[in-house]
């Protein structure tokens, strides 16, 4: 999505669902996307060159000994670079990997890789790894934004590489649903006030997942961040980089602390920003992120009532009672949108809760809620698709939405039947009035699901990595603060730096602080002390 002041990358959400999106890993990403490799001549990079380095070249690193005989091949693959888009530097690539790991000489699937090689090979470090979140999110389409995603000094000294994890964009895609069909799960009441409502749930969540087992094969069990972070490694060693060097946003950092788990010897310096806790159940997980949209949600009304073009009034108990009657309504009777969608409730949540992650769309937001409270949905209908990335011919742009629901309900144990989501709803309700029903019965999917959760809650502690740069934002609406304080404490060479401020992420978001703390690790290997603070600004 490209803004009109500036153009920024977003993290992509997290963890669960908004409504039935069973978290819909869509936060705005402002991507030029790329497409699969296009036949060119052979672009392979030179190794580096010199200057300080964090990792070796890009010929395949040896498979370190440890490997398992039958992985040695997928370590070993050299990659082949071509030219991916015209005018531009970027290089894709396929990487090879078991879909089993437990097998490794069974099927193969192949992962989409893009490069954005450093122009500057004399000081080149190595090999940056980036991620977005989501689960779902694509490696390569962020890693296409590198500009926008790592600062100048880092983009001096690194490859930037993005890779979409299997199941997801160009990776053996998960697929669930026809776009129409996604429509429908989309919009349906997901927080049901009725037996009837509650059914329609049901129904909605056994569709997806059937749709998920019957349309994606074989791929929809092998799914799990445990893949994924096994993939990640074999990367590593096929872009010839004896350690990690990784940047991960928001889901990506749960990714990252997996990795550093698995792999501790071959963890380098990784950056975790908007950080998961990896000890939360699904619930937990569930109740926070509610919480901490709550949070945002009081800091945009705080702002909004101070200014003359807020709707909402000219207090935070005025604006409260009117956005609340504002979703109560709309439950009751949608909004026209001057097209053949209206605007449900689950929509107009879903439309509140985009701009939440960034400071610069409350103006958007303010304006939406202006329409809206006067018969008008088609703006907040907008924001709600720009969420899950549906263009206006109707089409999702990339699986996203159903792939963080299959990573999801690999992950972790979640809802197991209407009954417990009913018993729950009271907590959640608490929690945050305005998006803990949502969030609640969106992982009703898993409770359908066709496959057991692989993995469980457990601390992360990594024991024999190199330290591990921690980034959390205060008012962090997807992930909030306590869950980068608590992943810095579990891990056994944690560093948190704090970023007082809004909006998802901190890394890249305007604090120059931040940026050069990071920056400083990156390039330097040299963390910030542990506890820094950046003032907001």
């Amino acid at each position: 999505m490209r803004q009109t002041s500036t153009k920024r990358v977003v993290a992509a959400l997290v963890v669960l669902a908004i409504a039935v999106l069973s978290g819909c890993a869509l936060t705005p990403k402002a991507v030029d996307v790329v497409e699969r490799p296009l036949t060119g001549s052979d672009a392979q990079s030179p190794g580096a060159k010199g200057g300080e380095s964090a990792q070796s070249g890009s010929d395949p690193a040896p498979a370190p000994s440890d490997v398992p005989a039958g992985l040695r091949r997928f370590y070993d693959q050299k990659l082949r670079w071509e030219s991916c888009a015209s005018g531009v530097s970027f290089q894709c690539a396929t990487l090879e990997v078991p879909l089993d790991y437990r097998h490794p000489s069974g099927q193969t699937i192949e992962l989409a890789v893009l490069r954005l090689p450093t122009k500057d090979r004399d000081r080149r470090l190595g090999s940056l790894v980036v991620n977005p979140g989501g689960p779902g999110g694509s490696g390569v389409d962020y890693a296409a934004s590198a500009p926008w995603v790592v600062s100048p000094p880092v983009l001096d000294r690194y490859d930037i590489v993005g890779f979409d994890p299997r199941g997801v964009a160009r990776s053996n895609p998960v697929d669930c649903l026809t776009d129409k069909q996604m429509d429908s799960y989309l919009a349906a009441d997901g927080s049901p006030d009725d037996a009837k409502e509650r059914q329609t749930l049901l129904n909605e969540a056994r569709e997806f997942a059937a749709g998920c087992r019957t349309r994606s094969g074989a791929i929809l069990a092998h799914v799990s961040t445990d893949d994924a972070a096994r993939d990640m490694d074999v990367l590593r060693g096929a872009l010839g980089d004896k350690q990690l060097t990784y940047l991960g946003k928001s889901y990506g950092t749960y990714l990252g602390a997996k990795y550093a788990e698995l792999f501790p010897q071959r963890a380098g310096r990784l950056v975790l920003d908007g950080a998961l806790d990896p000890t939360l159940s699904a619930r937990d997980l569930g109740l926070e992120q509610a919480k901490g949209f709550e949070v945002a949600l009081r800091a945009f009304l705080t702002d909004c009532v101070q200014r003359t073009d807020c709707p909402l009034g000219r207090s935070l108990p005025e604006a409260y009672q009117k956005l609340d009657a504002f979703l109560a309504q709309v439950d009751r009777a949608p909004l026209p949108t001057g097209q053949s969608r209206e605007l449900t409730q689950s929509l107009a949540v879903t439309g509140v809760i985009m701009p939440l992650y960034v400071k610069e769309y409350w103006p958007r937001l303010r304006g939406a809620l202006r329409a809206g409270l006067a018969g008008d949905g088609s703006r907040l209908l907008a924001m709600a698709d720009e969420y899950v990335e549906r263009d206006s011919s109707g089409t999702y742009r990339n699986n996203s939405g159903e792939a963080i629901v299959a990573v999801n309900c690999l992950d972790r144990p979640d809802l197991r039947s209407v009954k417990q989501a009913e018993e729950e709803q009271p907590a959640f309700v608490k929690a945050s009035p305005r998006f803990g029903a949502y969030i609640l019965w969106g992982s009703l999917t898993c409770a359908e699901w066709p496959y057991k959760a692989v993995d469980k809650p457990a601390a992360i502690h990594a024991a024999g990595a190199k330290p591990i740069l921690v980034v959390g934002t205060t008012r962090d609406p997807a992930t909030p603060y306590d869950w980068a304080v608590r992943l810095a404490k579990q891990l056994d060479s944690g560093v948190l730096l704090t970023r007082e401020g809004d909006g998802h992420t901190g890394y890249m978001q305007g604090n120059k602080c931040t940026d050069r703390a990071v920056e400083n690790f990156l390039i330097n290997g040299k963390p910030p002390r542990d506890g820094t603070r950046c003032e907001a600004g």
